[in-house]
């Protein structure tokens, strides 16, 4: 099989003063021009799961408290799957370009994660205007400012 190479090019950062995007010196002339989007999709590794029984999980038993028996990861958000991938919509609050630092209003990361991309959150091509979703989960938001206020802890099992 086909063995692919993956290089951080930053890390997340997450302290008193906020969540932040740390882009790593070399990769900080990218940040150009990124300024005036809103919203950043960030890409980072699950690296406190990267393990070999989490890469292993293909389905897992009821992980929202409405979803049906059993799920494939891929109908999932897990962190637990053969590459952990993540992808966070953030919004952008500053941009710090000589430091390389993005300061973001939420990520679901944890301090120290690794990125691996960063793209411009575009609605021409990242918006999808009426997506469908299955029943079980019809009632969660329509969109990330909704999702702020939501109690997903009561979602999760």
């Amino acid at each position: 099989m086909e063995q692919l190479c993956v290089k951080p090019i930053g890390r997340i950062l997450i302290n008193e003063n906020g969540m932040f995007v740390k882009v790593e010196p070399q990769y900080t002339p990218a940040l150009k021009e990124l300024d005036g989007f809103s919203h950043l999709n960030i890409f980072w590794w699950f690296n406190n799961l990267d393990n070999d029984v989490s890469r292993r999980v293909l389905e897992v038993d009821r992980p929202y408290r409405t979803s049906p028996a059993v799920l494939g990861t891929f109908a999932t958000r897990s962190p637990q799957r053969p590459n952990p991938i993540a992808l966070t919509v953030a919004q952008i609050i500053h941009i710090d370009h000589k430091n390389g630092m993005i300061q973001i209003g939420y990520t679901d990361a944890d301090d120290g994660s690794p990125v691996i991309d960063l793209k411009p959150y575009t609605p021409s091509l990242d918006r999808v205007e009426n997506p469908s979703v299955p029943e079980w989960c019809r009632h969660w938001p329509k969109s990330l400012e909704e999702s702020a206020d939501f109690d997903w802890d009561s979602e999760m099992n």
